[in-house]
């Protein structure tokens, strides 16, 4: 089984750093987590396994019936007021 590490942000913008010898690295600012788990995949029910995250929250009034189930079950708080 193949595993995929990675990492769930949002980029808040660039900069750079000045190395003892002069030269100059870019870099990228990024806000990470804290994620939830929404909703985990299996082998056995779905034919793969996966985990579904969530980031960011969502205003309230974005969210729709459906999507609001989905993270009630997941208990998990999607909106904000």
């Amino acid at each position: 089984m193949k595993k995929t590490l990675g990492i769930i942000g949002r980029k808040l913008g660039m900069t750079q750093l000045f190395l003892e010898n002069g030269s100059v690295v870019p870099a990228t600012i990024v806000e990470a987590g804290p994620c939830k788990v929404v909703q985990k995949k299996t082998q056995e029910k779905d034919g793969y396994n996966a985990l579904q995250l969530g980031f960011l929250p969502k205003a309230g009034r974005k969210v729709n019936k459906p999507l609001t189930g989905h993270f009630q079950k997941a208990a998990v708080v999607p909106a904000i007021s």
